[in-house]
């Protein structure tokens, strides 16, 4: 391991750390110095996560029960006394035309994605304003920007990310606490797509998953789709000191795809 030093000595949650981006975020903040707690809704991915790691804690948290968004910041608070950041990464996508949902599937998408963001600042909220400081980051999207085609639910959760990371920003700013989003491009490269969302995009939108491949690198100015690294470089810069003047932003990390 390669230590950078950024964050050292920084206490780290990661929620959805277990795997695919989460877990990435988690190995980049290890290596910038920060004792990171892995919080998943699969224990075990959170253990594998954690054990590659020193210093590190697994946590079991469905982030869509707030009671268990509690839990994660008494294990976390038991283990370090302090948390420096919080990272809301955990979600979900069910990609459908409306007429296709279901009204349960629908609420499932907003219970991980939306509710799941507010619990875990809810839970984490006091910690940080009695430290009188802190730094919330959730990991949004480009579909929290412009509307996804037949991906309702997931662009509304996004969409009302940005809303409450705004509204977060003004409420937290007089205990220096710092909330900002980012929102990557299309991972084209990650399990997520490669296990998933070709299949689930080349049946809603009745072609091959090469050309739904192609179809959204055709979208990108920089050609490319979207690496956990890009998404890491700005988590750790708004996680810095360096970002201090920042707060209530939503970062675009989309290769020119989305420039709002």
């Amino acid at each position: 391991m390669i230590f950078l030093g950024k964050m050292e000595g920084q206490v780290a949650i990661v929620t959805g750390g277990g795997q695919g981006l989460g877990q990435a975020l988690c190995f980049r903040l290890h290596d910038e110095g920060a004792k990171v707690v892995v919080a998943d809704i699969n224990l075990n991915a959170a253990m594998d996560t954690a054990n590659q790691l020193r210093d590190s804690l697994a946590v079991k948290v469905d982030v869509a029960d707030y009671s268990q968004c509690e839990n994660m910041v008494k294990e976390t608070m038991a283990r370090y006394g302090r948390i420096d950041l919080l990272v809301c990464n955990a979600a979900i996508l069910i990609a459908k035309a409306v007429k296709e949902f279901t009204s349960q599937e629908w609420k499932k998408v907003m219970e991980v994605n939306l509710l799941g963001y507010f619990n875990c600042v809810k839970a984490v909220a006091d910690v940080m304003i009695r430290q009188g400081y802190g730094n919330i980051i959730q990991i949004n999207s480009k579909s929290g920007k412009k509307g996804s085609f037949k991906n309702s639910a997931y662009a509304a959760s996004k969409f009302g990310g940005i809303g409450l990371t705004q509204s977060l920003a003004l409420e937290f700013a007089p205990h220096n606490i710092r909330v900002n989003a980012i929102c990557p491009g299309n991972l084209l490269d990650s399990p997520l797509w490669v296990n998933s969302l070709y299949e689930q995009y080349a049946r809603n939108q009745g072609i091959t998953k090469e050309e739904v491949r192609q179809k959204y690198l055709n979208q990108v100015p920089l050609g490319r789709g979207c690496t956990y690294d890009d998404v890491a470089n700005v988590l750790v810069f708004l996680a810095s000191d360096q970002a201090s003047y920042m707060t209530g932003q939503a970062i675009n990390v989309t290769g020119g795809q989305e420039m709002r």
